[in-house]
């Protein structure tokens, strides 16, 4: 069996089948042939101020120790070149979180993301039939300037995919609508809505029936995982198995989204639970993409640059907890100066910041749920090693202090981790680098296998061997 087996359906539905044991064929190169390149950005919003991130695992990096053998966190890495006079900070961060270069105005970036270069290279003629190319989601609510979301771009700085903020879009991305009639219409808006799944059910029957070329386990596999398809499916749209009818149209995320997410730059109330609810519904999403080998390369966001909530609600890690938050109260303010980015504007290394440690340690719960989603028993592939041991996930963020009085603090020392990529890259330590991301994100573009390079053609690179495997 072919890897890119696929179930296909009505409309624009095609499902991908998780890695089975009958889609290893035997190669030249070994079991390694069945393992595709993959390469994804994890965005986070505001960052970790530096002096915080030489505690280690201590505080607020906590959360990502159980994967600890499994990454490689970089520390003192300098994006200070990314800086744009006359433009806000937050913005110019953020543009150059996987990049390395500066913004091109207010919708473009400076150059390619990393992943994109990585899919240049190794799909020059594209992606297999049936695969969205691009993946591009996350939970944000800052709207201003483009880069402050979306975490992917093409060689001349547009973005690479239109970005899914909605459990419900991003669902539709990677697994297509059923359209029914003549006309092409959504069946949702005009019939009864109906599983994806009830497209590919003959397909799905011939796979799990006696003349299926699958065996037991992975039968079992498929079944398992078209059942984790229909809970997300069901968790997106927010509805339970209907009878028959003709029910109204799903509700909608109960979250703000568009310009009501971002009411003149003021900021939003938010609840805790709300927020990491919608959050853990779009990582599994996209996780299980990627586990259905939907898609390869692509960005994901938790909050965006310069994010402005007021939080409340009880933060509670592992059955402790560790704050309650209620930014507006303790700020003792409205408006955008309640938000939570003023602790990181407050950030004073002589003073405990007890509500920014609180929020970087929720950040960080948040990352190392997705990135565990990939480390899970579904995820092992064909050479023994998890989707995220295989695939080069890159996590960044905008600042690595915070005070805009001062562009080198806010901009150099930013927290990076990425991956092995399948044992290129060293993991299970952490690195003093002292170097610019420039140099940190060509090194690695190198040991990917590219010839490409990012930021001016003259520059004079230098090799960060450090993190080579």
């Amino acid at each position: 069996m072919s890897r890119r087996t696929l179930l296909k359906g009505l409309g624009t539905v095609s499902i991908g089948l998780p890695w089975l044991e009958e889609m290893m064929v035997p190669t030249a190169r070994g079991a390694d042939a069945a393992v595709p390149v993959r390469a994804f950005n994890v965005f986070f919003g505001l960052g970790i101020p530096k002096p915080l991130q030489a505690e280690g695992f201590s505080d607020v990096l906590e959360p990502l120790q159980p994967l600890s053998e499994k990454l490689l966190i970089m520390r003192n890495v300098d994006q200070v070149r990314c800086d744009e006079n006359g433009i806000n900070a937050h913005f110019d961060g953020a543009s150059g979180a996987f990049t390395a270069e500066p913004p091109v105005g207010e919708a473009k970036s400076g150059g390619p993301s990393i992943d994109q270069v990585v899919r240049a290279t190794h799909y020059p003629d594209g992606m297999p039939p049936g695969m969205v190319p691009t993946l591009i989601g996350g939970t944000f609510f800052r709207r201003s300037r483009i880069s402050r979301y979306v975490h992917s771009y093409n060689r001349d700085g547009t973005v690479a995919a239109t970005m899914q903020e909605k459990p419900r879009a991003l669902f539709d991305r990677v697994f297509g609508v059923i359209q029914l009639g003549r006309d092409g219409s959504d069946a949702r808006k005009t019939q009864l809505k109906r599983s994806v799944l009830d497209s590919v059910i003959e397909q799905y029957r011939f796979y799990a029936g006696p003349y299926s070329p699958l065996g037991r386990a992975s039968k079992s596999r498929v079944s398992d995982h078209l059942d984790r398809i229909r809970e997300l499916e069901l968790r997106a749209y927010a509805i339970n198995e209907e009878p028959e009818g003709a029910p109204e149209r799903p509700p909608r995320s109960p979250l703000a989204h568009g310009g009501s997410a971002d009411p003149g730059g003021e900021g939003i109330d938010m609840k805790l639970e709300d927020l990491t609810r919608e959050w853990r519904l779009m990582a599994d999403l996209y996780a299980l993409a990627i586990k259905m080998d939907r898609t390869r390369f692509g960005s994901l966001t938790f909050l965006a640059a310069g994010e402005r909530l007021r939080i409340t609600g009880d933060y509670v890690f592992k059955g402790r907890k560790i704050y309650a938050f209620d930014d507006a109260a303790q700020l003792n303010a409205s408006g955008s100066a309640g938000c939570s980015h003023e602790w990181w504007h407050q950030f004073d290394e002589s003073k405990g910041n007890v509500q920014l440690r609180a929020h970087a340690h929720m950040k960080m719960r948040e990352v190392a749920y997705f990135l565990t989603l990939l480390d899970e028993k579904d995820s092992i592939e064909s050479n023994g090693k998890s989707i995220l041991e295989n695939s080069l996930i890159t996590v960044s963020t905008e600042s690595g202090d915070g005070r805009h009085s001062d562009v080198k603090r806010e901009l150099s020392g930013v927290f990076h981790a990425i991956t092995s990529a399948g044992g290129r890259f060293k993991t299970g330590t952490m690195m003093n680098l002292e170097a610019e991301g420039i140099d940190v994100y060509n090194t690695m573009l190198a040991t990917m296998g590219c010839n490409d390079r990012l930021g001016p053609t003259q520059r004079e690179h230098r090799s960060i061997d450090a993190i080579r495997a």
